[in-house]
Formats: structure tokens, sequence, C-alpha cells
């Protein structure tokens, strides 16, 4: 009985380590999604799911691919590590309705394998830049740059390099049947899904940025999906164009409530810390200089017209700052950009909340103080004892006794109104009947 029950346990543990070592002998297909504007955080994270599918021999790296565009050196760099991976690169553009636009197009290009799912498009690479207007000069010369930089991709993809450059000259897009269909295609495959995609990938021959080929294998493969960090997560919903503006004007206005109100601190602490992370925003993302300049200059008209007679005019000018400021303040690259749905109502809301809150805070400032010592001056009281010119005497002022000097000779029970207040001596003088009772 104790034999049987050694060659069970010794038949499980055997099998246990025949399906280990199938499964660590199984191929991996290391598979990353993106989803999002092309930034230094989307280069970070392609170069390290490529870094660990070349450190684990993984079979094939698989990019799935949703993007608006982007910035070029940003493109340029997952471009250039996609060329240097030792396992190859497939960049899937899905789910169906997703699009490869501009910065992603030229991803798309550089794969060692292009697919596409149903319903998607690629294409509209014309290049614009980022700091605003440029002569035609130098537009034509960045079109021309982007447009070798995609001819050379395609040629060596074997793609068609006459659409390639038109997509980036002419701003051409193409669905994923005009991408298949064309003779040579812009793409190779076109897959519902992932799991579509690697079965259709199985046993497919494709060459290499550097001439090489290679066989792709991918029976049985198992699918080991890569995320991004929560850093890299954090950092990615910051860049976000609309969630940096959101932050910049959060910014300012937070440090406007501070100034008008000095010691509420956390309007401070919290527009400091939402302009800190605006700025590192700004970083990744293409700023107009002078977009953001006008946004500043908005916030100081708008403050001016809280001190100034203007009748509006600098109110008016500080909101129509603020928005033009806000509409050139990304740029014109594509995707990234703040819509005017989110601006105008931002706009308007801080020009509002500025000039509403302003004004609160400059009546706070001119009304007579209410507690302390300097509330005592204005206020009235009753003279308990005589009180002689240069000779001290008593009053009740708010209920309290306090010394009291007058220069004009002060009956007893004379109501008086306090003129100054030096330490715990108040100077009075005699109030006038008319006036009204003490209080």
């Amino acid at each position: 009985m104790r034999v049987r029950t050694r060659v069970a346990a010794a038949g499980l543990l055997l099998a246990a380590l025949v399906a280990r070592e199938s499964a660590a002998a199984a191929p991996r297909a290391v598979v990353a999604e993106y989803d999002g504007i092309i930034h230094p955080i989307a280069a970070e994270f392609l170069d390290e799911t490529i870094t660990r599918a070349d450190t684990t021999g993984a079979a094939v790296t698989v990019l799935v691919l949703r993007t608006p565009g982007g910035l070029l050196d940003s493109t340029r760099t997952m471009v250039s590590r996609m060329i240097a991976a030792r396992v190859p690169v497939v960049v899937f553009v899905a789910p169906p309705g997703a699009r490869a636009a501009s910065a992603g197009f030229i991803i798309a290009l550089a794969a060692d394998v292009a697919a596409m799912a149903p319903g998607t498009h690629i294409g509209a690479a014309h290049p614009v830049s980022g700091s605003g207007p440029v002569d035609e000069t130098t537009s034509k010369k960045a079109a021309e740059d982007a447009a070798a930089y995609a001819r050379t991709l395609a040629e060596a993809r074997g793609r068609n390099v006459q659409l390639a450059a038109e997509a980036v000259t002419a701003s051409r897009a193409f669905t994923d049947r005009e991408a298949m269909t064309a003779s040579p295609p812009l793409i190779d495959l076109v897959a519902r899904d992932v799991p579509d995609l690697l079965r259709q990938l199985d046993g497919r021959s494709i060459a290499r940025f550097d001439g090489r080929r290679t066989t792709l294998e991918t029976t049985g493969i198992v699918i080991e999906p890569v995320e991004m960090t929560r850093r890299q997560q954090f950092l990615s919903a910051i860049a976000h164009p609309q969630i940096a503006y959101l932050l910049l004007t959060l910014g300012m206005l937070g440090l406007t409530v501070e100034l008008w109100t000095p010691g509420a601190v956390l309007p401070g602490v919290a527009g400091g810390l939402c302009l800190l992370l605006a700025f590192f925003a700004f970083q990744v993302l293409p700023v107009n200089t002078i977009g953001l300049l006008l946004i500043v200059f908005g916030i100081g008209l708008l403050v001016l017209e809280l001190k100034v007679p203007s009748f509006g005019v600098l109110g008016v000018g500080g909101t129509a700052s603020l928005l033009i400021g806000s509409i050139m303040i990304t740029g014109d690259v594509p995707g990234v950009g703040v819509g005017l749905n989110v601006i105008v109502p931002v706009v308007l809301a801080l020009a509002g909340i500025v000039l509403v809150l302003g004004r609160l805070g400059l009546a706070a400032q001119r009304a007579p103080a209410v507690t302390g010592v300097q509330s005592l001056v204005g206020a009235r009281g009753q003279a308990l004892t005589a009180l002689d010119a240069g000779t001290a005497g008593q009053v009740r002022v708010h209920g309290e006794i306090w010394r009291a000097v007058s220069q004009a000779p002060v009956p007893p029970g004379r109501t008086v109104r306090v003129t100054a207040v030096s330490g715990l001596t108040v100077f009075v003088e005699p109030a006038e009947s008319s006036e009204g009772s003490v209080p």
C-alpha cells in the first residue's frame, strides 16, 4: 500500500515538473496596451516593455495602440527602440473604431509587423508646430523632413512608400481595408483581436530592419500582459492637455484667493501644488509661450479691474486674454490640445470667481475692524469719573472699564467717543448727544 502511495506521489510530482517545463518552454508574447498621446511617458513605457521581452526570451512583443498623435521627438525615440529590439515588435491598432493618427502612423510604419483591427484607421501625419504659427518655409522643411522619415521606414519594411509620404505631405488617412489592399500594402495583417493576430502570425517570416529574417512561432503561445506602473499612470494622466490646463487655472485661482485672504493657507498650498504639477506637464507637452503669457496677463487685468475704475473694460479685456491664451497654450500638435468645450466654461468660471472673490476681499479689507483693540476706535462709551484736561479717569466701552484721557472736560455719566488707543489707555472726546445711546 505504501509502495503504491509513493509511486502515485512520484507520478504527480513528475507530472507537475513536466507541466512546469512545458509552460516554461511555451513561447510567450509580451502584450502592452497604450491609449493616449505620444509623449516621453509613452516612450518610457514602450522601452520597458521591449526590454522585458528582450531579457525574458519572449517570442514577440505586441503593442496595442490607440493614439491621436503626439510629439515627434518621443515618436523618434520609440521608433529607435523598436528598431533596436532583439524580439520582433508588432504594432496592432485596435479595437475596432480605434485610430493611430499622426505620430501613431509613424510608429505603426516602423513596426516589424503592422496590423489593424476592422473599422480602424491610420494616417494624417502632417507635422505642425507646438509653439505657434510658423512661416511657410519652416513648415515646408518640417513636412519634408517628416516625409523623408516616413519613406525611410516604409522602404525598410517593404511597405508602400508613396502612400507613407502622402500621409505626411497631404495628411491622407487610410482605413484598414485601404491600407491592406494598397499595392504594396501599408500594413501586414487585419485581425479581430490579439489572439486572432497571434494565430495569423504563426509561421510568418518577417524581415528585421537590419535585413535579417526570422520566422515567428506562435502555436500555443502564452500571452503575458504588461501594464504601466502607478507612477507612469499618474504622470501620463497629468500630462494630458486638459488635466494640465485645469491644473494651471486652479493653481492661479488658488494663489489669487490666497492673496485676497492672507492666512487662509489652504488656497495657497493647493494653488502652489497645482501650479507645480502643471509646470511638470508643460515640460512634457509642447507649450506656446505667448499663450501662457496671455493667460497671466488676463489674470492681471482681472485683478486690476477690482482696483481701477475702468467701467468693465479691464474685466472684458482680461477675460478675452484668458480665452485667447487658453486656445493657444498647447499649440497645434495633433491630439495635444484643449477643446473649447473645456476652455470656455473654465475661463468664464475663473473670471467670475476672481471678480466676485476679489470684490468680497476688498470689501472685507475696507470694512472697519469688529474685533481686537482697533475695533474700539470710533466706539462710544460712558464716563465713569470726571475727566479733566490732562487728568486720567475711567470710562466704560463695550462693557469694559478702561483708563481714559480727554483733552476736554467730561463730567461723569457723559457719553464719549474713542479716538485712539495706546496700550491700556483710550483717548476720548465728548460725543454729541444726537449720535445715539451708548451700546
